[in-house]
């Protein structure tokens, strides 16, 4: 009997070790990952796609992997940021408005309006953890300022935060009166006298790394930059790096951008620039003195862009200089279309701002001063799109994003494929061999894992049926492989929803909803069940 059962115990001991040593080097080729966000960084700003503002770190990053032309985020911060780390809907993750005061007086009772990351999805950065990862993250939360509600009670290990949407670059002024709230690990933290955001991150995330190196554990790491966000604020030595470069103005640079893209192969030769916004005032049309302040937000924008892009590089250096590189998969994107707010110029932010800030010519650019970019720039910034942030048209959603590293089998590729910011927490969860948890009230991610189309096995992430949703503040729309309905104004109305073809028409300039009645109905009905599924409140719902 033992010796008739020896055999088959052998065969099981060994696939017992089979099966131990696939999940060891399983184990083994699991990367680090790093995730670096850029804040309201436009699409046509990287010199890779074409700018003439100097990024040569980013723009080395992406000739080592791949470069997304048709990347789809929200138009607003905090949304985007609630779908990157849930790879769920904006209201599913609870971001269905991204302040804390109510836009309706019961909002924060209606789940998908609690305006910080819900118990409906499980972060990124808990499954990875729960996977064996380090979690590190250093920069802009905008998901919740209460202790539960902090990045380092969503699993991160080691946290240094920005809690609320906007900082000083410089200091902890910020914007509303009490200043900005910055936390450490979970705790109420100061911001360090003397630092400046994208250097403080930087070292964050690196002392982060360095400390937890010793037992050979991978790393998920977040560098979530506070810039190019205003107050367009620069160290010293960069204030004057682009003086004179913009004195011909944002309509010569719009044009400038467009031809850019199509040099850099971003956009089709093919393509056309959409009409000017009637509601920018033209350029020649401004006084010699608005033209002398206007080109200096965009040479101050400019600076903060390349000095974001130096600190990249220098996290990128440090993991090369530790050789962690090459066993690495990192992300950049940024996280909506070009700004146009502008909280000096007016609205609720003003009056502090304006009692705190200095927005004389000489002052522009120092940590006294709160200049923005404003609507003009962020127009030029977006080309070949209509709109900008805050806005549901493809100047609004479609961002910069760059994958390359350990995982990424594509050298030096620009590709056209549909991906959306949800699809990140699963191509990163796939590629750290972690689970997402199922039942209860975790509901499943909609984004798809990128994983095959990185390593060069697929050619694409959704197909032609995958449909994607959103809502925001009455900004609205509904995508469904070339087709898209928009709705771009903040009074929603269902009868205002604009049917486009955004492959044939990347601008948004031919409203067919006449010319395809029938598919216009289509996506109609589509929105109003995908809009019901994800608990999207409209005005006709009170």
């Amino acid at each position: 009997m033992l010796q008739r059962n020896a055999p088959i115990r052998k065969i099981a001991c060994g696939l017992l070790l089979i099966l131990a040593q696939s999940a060891a080097a399983a184990d083994e080729q699991r990367p680090n990952i790093l995730l670096i966000i850029a804040d309201d960084m436009g699409y046509a700003d990287l010199g890779v796609f074409g700018s003439d503002i100097r990024t040569p770190s980013i723009d080395r990053l992406a000739t080592e992997g791949i470069r997304f032309t048709h990347f789809h985020t929200a138009p607003q911060c905090a949304p985007t940021r609630a779908m990157l780390y849930s790879g769920n809907n904006n209201h599913v993750a609870g971001m269905g408005r991204q302040y804390i005061v109510p836009l309706l007086s019961f909002e924060m009772e209606i789940p998908g309006y609690e305006a910080h990351l819900s118990d409906r999805v499980a972060p990124v950065s808990r499954v990875l953890q729960d996977a064996g990862y380090y979690t590190y993250f250093a920069g802009k939360w905008h998901l919740g300022d209460a202790v539960e509600q902090r990045p380092h009670a969503k699993g991160f290990d080691q946290t240094f935060a920005v809690m609320h949407g906007t900082a000083n670059h410089f200091n902890g002024i910020g914007y509303v009166e009490g200043g900005t709230v910055y936390t450490r690990n979970g705790e109420l933290a100061a911001w360090p006298d003397g630092a400046y955001s994208s250097e403080l991150f930087t070292d964050e995330l690196i002392g982060f790394i360095e400390a937890g190196r010793e037992d050979g554990e991978p790393f998920f790491a977040v560098a979530s930059y506070t810039a190019p966000h205003a107050p367009l604020q620069v160290p010293d030595d960069y204030l004057e790096r682009y003086a004179g470069r913009f004195d011909d103005g944002y309509d010569a640079l719009r044009e400038r951008r467009f031809r850019e893209l199509q040099g850099a192969d971003i956009v089709s030769r093919e393509a056309a620039l959409p009409p000017r916004n009637p509601e920018i005032t033209p350029w020649e049309e401004l006084s010699e003195s608005d033209k002398r302040l206007e080109a200096r937000k965009m040479e101050l924008y400019a600076a903060l862009v390349e000095n974001l892009d130096f600190h990249v590089g220098r996290l990128l250096q440090y993991l090369k200089d530790e050789e962690l590189y090459q066993d690495t998969l990192i992300v950049f994107m940024s996280d909506n279309g070009a700004a146009n707010e502008d909280f000096y110029a007016g609205g609720p932010r003003a009056p502090f701002v304006r009692a705190n800030y200095d927005n004389d010519y000489e002052n522009m650019g120092k940590e006294s001063s709160w200049v923005s970019l404003g609507p003009a720039w962020a127009e030029a910034n977006s080309a070949p799109f209509r709109g900008v942030k805050t806005y549901a048209l493809q100047g609004g959603i479609v961002s910069p994003l760059i994958v390359a590293g350990a995982g990424v089998n594509r050298a030096d590729v620009i590709d056209r494929s549909y991906v959306t910011v949800m699809d990140i927490a699963p191509t990163l969860i796939e590629a750290a061999n972690g689970v997402y948890p199922e039942g209860g009230s975790i509901r499943p991610m909609l984004g798809e894992s990128m994983r095959p189309l990185l390593a060069g096995a697929g050619d694409r992430v959704h197909d032609e049926d995958y449909v994607t949703a959103f809502f925001h503040v009455g900004q609205a729309y509904l995508r469904q492989g070339r087709w898209k309905i928009v709705h771009s104004s903040s009074q929603f109305d269902e009868s205002a929803f604009e049917l486009y073809n955004v492959i044939a028409d990347p601008g948004e300039t031919r409203n067919l909803n006449e010319d395809m009645p029938d598919l216009y109905g289509r996506m109609i009905q589509l929105w109003r069940e995908e809009r019901v599924e994800l608990g999207i409140l409209l005005p006709s719902d009170l």
